[in-house]
């Protein structure tokens, strides 16, 4: 993976001393992880300049990739350990899975857009990920096959908490969501699972792209199955 970073001069460890540890992120597995994943390969090559600032950056698709702040706060937030397997619900450029698969056991990760799939898969099979499973489809409805999960993340903003995402958390599992509209400001949102009860706590305002849900006149083919990498 060394020979992938160095093609590239960014200062990662810059950017997880003056964005990420200087602001309070103290989970070391988090912050090694930030200092490992080459970021600007998550990123198209005319915004790659930009790719160890703090900001959100768009990856098409109406997409972003989000700010390396809130992934290390939102992955630092579940508490992860090295035995967990983690649902993620919109892959995107695929860098927050990789930063997950530095730190779990296994991330099954969601991502309604084929084209974004296909090029998260590339890039996560090229840095030797081997933890991380793609599919491709309605991130609402989760991943049932290989549930439940010990934690699930959603990076994207929903006006609700499906209901999927919950019955496929295990007991004691954690979950992280923005939850809000563009328009009306979103939080996020850390759901603890205990005793099939929910303990909800709001824990940073945020800004997402909203969940994308499929056309309602459409169904996503049969090709758009189950990608492994």
């Amino acid at each position: 993976m060394d020979s992938f970073f160095r093609q590239y001069p960014a200062d990662a460890d810059e950017m997880v001393a003056e964005q990420i540890v200087a602001r309070g992120i103290k989970d070391n597995l988090v912050i090694a992880a930030m200092r490992t994943v080459p970021r600007h390969l998550f990123i198209p090559p005319r915004h790659r300049l930009l790719a160890y600032t703090d900001q959100p950056l768009p990856i098409g698709y109406g997409q972003t990739i989000s700010q390396p702040y809130v992934v290390a706060f939102m992955t630092a937030a579940l508490g992860l350990s090295p035995e967990a397997r983690v649902l993620e619900i919109g892959t995107g450029s695929g860098y927050q899975a990789a930063i997950l698969a530095q730190i779990v056991q296994a991330v099954y990760t969601v991502e309604i857009v084929p084209e974004l799939t296909e090029r998260a898969r590339q890039v996560c099979q090229q840095l030797g990920y081997t933890n991380i499973f793609f599919k491709i489809g309605n991130g609402r409805k989760g991943w049932l096959e290989y549930a439940p999960y010990s934690h699930t993340i959603v990076t994207a903003a929903s006006p609700d908490i499906p209901e999927s995402l919950l019955s496929q958390l295990s007991e004691g599992g954690k979950l992280i969501i923005p939850i809000g509209t563009v328009n009306w400001g979103q939080e996020l949102v850390l759901i603890h699972k205990e005793k099939s009860r929910l303990r909800q706590e709001k824990i940073l305002p945020v800004r997402f792209v909203p969940l994308v849900n499929p056309p309602p006149d459409k169904k996503i083919n049969r090709r758009r199955s189950a990608l492994k990498g």
